[in-house]
């Protein structure tokens, strides 16, 4: 592994782990405390969808799939609130079309669809300088959001509706979140893949919530398992020489079997039902 670091491709590969898996963990938290985990699976392939419709196109694939993801993000609050569903029916909704669009350009395409191929496994070890960049990019406007909004943001995933007696904008919050997932998603499509990345979105802040009760060490620790999921992942993709997006999301799956095994909130669960 030590004689890869030589190699420009590989520091490319440790950073997009890094920012790859903190800022999905971070996000993360969102959308298990709001208890919309198939966000992540919609926006995913929202922003494949995008990615191979700017292929048929012939525009820039990353701003196709960002204009696509934006989109479903900003249509999810609507049509729960405006058709009175769940914001999981409406996901589910957004999830149906957009998983339909991107089989459609699919089939649309004329000759070989390798292309289309690399927005859906992704591969963290061919990553370029700007996707680096991107990515740098995105987890620093995730982290201001988070600074900047840390008790509203607090208050909204506790309950939206006392967030909104107390004079919190919930539902722009709500929905800049949802941007935010969206964009997060589009930044790591190339590293992942459309149909894996909504995998590290949910484990890490699941495996964090197993172990503790404070939302700021929950930020930390979903942080922190999404990197560490990524760094694992590379490595032993690197060593076995497997897919390196498949082995980063089994990783995390393990680190969330760990997380369940060990929680606190298990055990008294246990407890109180004995």
């Amino acid at each position: 592994m030590f004689e890869a670091l030589q190699f420009p491709f590989a520091w490319r590969a440790l950073a997009a782990a890094i920012l790859g898996g903190g800022a999905c963990g971070i996000v993360g938290v969102w959308v298990i405390l709001m208890r919309i985990p198939f966000v992540g699976v919609a926006l995913s392939h929202a922003a494949f969808a995008g990615a191979v419709f700017g292929l048929l196109l012939g525009i820039n694939p990353l701003f196709s799939a960002v204009v696509a993801c934006v989109t479903s993000s900003l249509l999810i609050g609507p049509i729960a609130e405006r058709s009175d569903l769940e914001p999981n029916i409406s996901i589910g909704i957004i999830f149906s079309i957009v998983l339909g669009l991107a089989f459609l350009g699919i089939g649309l395409m004329r000759g070989p669809r390798t292309g289309a191929l690399r927005f859906i496994w992704g591969n963290i070890l061919l990553v370029s300088p700007a996707d680096i960049i991107v990515m740098i990019v995105m987890t620093a406007v995730v982290l201001g959001f988070l600074f900047m909004f840390f008790n509203q943001i607090q208050a909204v995933l506790f309950n939206r509706e006392i967030a909104r007696a107390t004079g919190i904008p919930e539902k722009a919050l709500f929905i800049a979140m949802l941007v935010l997932c969206g964009l997060t998603v589009t930044a790591n499509l190339n590293t992942i893949g459309g149909l894996l990345i909504f995998s590290l979105i949910v484990n890490p802040p699941s495996a964090a919530y197993q172990l503790t009760y404070r939302l700021k060490t929950m930020y930390l620790l979903s942080g922190l398992f999404g990197i560490g999921s990524c760094l694992v992942g590379l490595l032993i993709s690197y060593l076995t020489d497997a897919p390196s997006g498949a082995v980063i999301i089994i990783t995390s799956s393990i680190v969330f079997g760990f997380a369940l095994v060990f929680s606190p909130k298990r055990r008294r669960l246990k407890l109180k039902k004995g």
